[in-house]
């Protein structure tokens, strides 16, 4: 009954506008996918029962290999959990109004509907069933933008969702000033931290919502660019920090074609860095060469009402390069490279040594030259603490007519664990059809199979085999773009032709 009251309501708020409004654009887009997965179960036999093995392993009868602890009456293993088909099907409303009677005002809202028609409580993020992803009225002038309503603000500390409002300035073309204030939203996900679909949090689930508030600094002069963002949440019951931080980032030219650029992040509530990164980037005159080295510094963040700070979560620091070379219309060759280390942990295991540092790269292209064809493929691998993998991912596309692209894939991920008892090889194989019969309607069916072969001595080689079907609509309309403030000799521009 709420989900079909908020639906209403928010029709009820959007249809007058847009009937009176002079300008609006509407985007619907549907998805709907299959997928079919599996779980683990935990269960046990007595110790007695167990079926010791000539290497010191112990089996059960049935043939999986168990656990058995010095002293304890029972063995412990995993079984294969029951099949289980999640079907999740997403639908979301993006919405533009103008023309309001104020020059300069928009209203913008963007709305998700998501229901499962599989398995109940299969696939996450069905819950709730409407979400207001954003909404928010808009002003903008040649001097001020000011917005209120759900929105977001995008920096190098990641998105940070509030329901409030924010004001930018720029008294000149090249200096900016940001200020916002609300009542923040979790991390990752458009939901007060209070909601319930968060209660697995449980007992430590905030009881009110924290409050955001920031400023940010930017500036772009001809051969410089920079931002300074200072930015902070409270929680109002008890007038404590939830986080602290402050961020600033930038970039120069000192050169045609060269960039270099870098920033980081300081934790003022734990008084340490965070990450940070620095980078030189070259490309040449033509696009022929791009080559990019840097080094980086990662270090995860968790808010002080969470548990994980407590865990001292250690950095890691790496060094990489990356490069692209286009030798010929329509030939694509590059190459990415990286070598990265964890901090010391300070931990002391005196029956066991770990390893702190790895390394990671791949190769691969793309061939464009024999139209309607597209061929492009990627090899990967990566060796580091505890694990590696080594992969092949490619395709070849197929466009027949501007409308009409078809796309086969495959990839193979072979992925052996050094604390895991088996090895697993990923094959995969996919076709996706993309139609676009007209400018305001798209169509899009993919299919991919999923199989997976386990290499280990018990009963535990299981299927984890499956099908994926995924399948979407996308339908915009409405009066065309804001238009108001252009030229007139740029509205009298003829349309190009897409490119093939």
């Amino acid at each position: 009954m709420k989900i079909r009251c908020a639906a209403v309501a928010f029709a009820l708020l959007l249809l007058p506008g847009i009937a009176s409004a002079q300008g609006y654009r509407v985007r619907l887009d549907t998805r709907v996918q299959s997928v079919a997965f599996r779980g683990v179960q935990l269960d046990s036999i007595r110790a007695t029962d167990a079926v010791e093995q000539p290497n010191g392993g112990f089996f059960s009868p049935d043939g999986f290999a168990v656990q058995c602890r010095s002293g304890l009456a029972f063995c412990t293993y995993f079984r294969p959990g029951p099949r289980r088909t999640g079907a999740p099907v997403v639908t979301t409303a993006d919405v533009s109004v103008w023309g309001l009677g104020v020059r300069g005002l928009t209203v913008h809202a963007k709305v998700r509907v998501g229901a499962e028609l599989g398995d109940a409580d299969t696939w996450p993020g069905t819950d709730p069933a409407v979400h207001l992803l954003e909404g928010f009225a808009e002003y903008t002038s040649a001097v001020v933008t000011a917005r209120a309503g759900r929105t977001n603000v995008i920096s190098r500390l990641g998105f940070t969702g509030f329901d409030g409002g924010q004001v930018e300035i720029r008294p000149v073309r090249q200096l900016r000033l940001l200020a916002y204030a609300g009542w923040g939203l979790a991390r990752g996900i458009a939901l007060p931290v209070t909601s319930e679909a968060l209660n697995p949090l449980d007992d430590f689930q905030p009881r009110d919502r924290q409050l955001v508030a920031g400023a940010r600094l930017g500036w772009s002069l001809p051969f410089i660019d920079g931002t300074f963002l200072y930015q902070r949440e409270v929680d109002p019951a008890s007038n404590l920090f939830v986080t602290e931080r402050v961020a600033f980032d930038g970039s120069v030219r000192p050169v045609a074609g060269v960039t270099v650029s870098g920033g980081a992040d300081y934790d003022l509530s734990f008084s340490q860095w965070g990450s940070a990164e620095g980078r030189i980037g070259f490309t040449d005159t033509r696009a022929l060469v791009t080559i990019t080295a840097g080094a980086r510094r990662y270090r995860p963040h968790f808010d002080l009402w969470t548990i994980w700070g407590a865990f001292s979560p250690t950095p890691y620091s790496a060094l990489y390069g990356a490069g692209t070379l286009r030798p010929i219309d329509g030939i694509e060759i590059r190459a990415r490279g990286e070598a990265y280390r964890f901090d010391d942990t300070n931990a002391e295991t005196a029956l066991a040594a770990f390893e702190g540092d790895g390394w990671r790269w791949s190769w691969g292209g793309s061939v464009s030259r024999f139209e309607p064809w597209t061929f492009f493929g990627d090899y990967h691998a990566e060796y580091g603490p505890g694990a590696s993998s080594i992969g092949f991912d490619g395709g070849v596309s197929f466009e027949p007519l501007d409308e009409l692209t078809a796309t086969a894939i495959f990839g193979t991920l072979q992925r052996p664990l050094e604390f895991r008892f088996d090895d697993a090889k990923l094959w995969s194989f996919g076709l996706r059809v993309d139609y676009r019969p007209t400018e305001v309607l798209v169509l899009m069916l993919e299919g991919a199979r999923y199989q997976e072969t386990r290499r280990r001595p018990d009963a535990a080689r299981f299927d984890w085999n499956q099908l994926r079907v995924n399948a979407g609509v996308s339908v915009s309309f409405g009066t065309g773009g804001d238009q108001s403030g252009l030229h007139p000799a740029i509205l009298r521009i003829p349309n190009a032709p897409r490119p093939r």
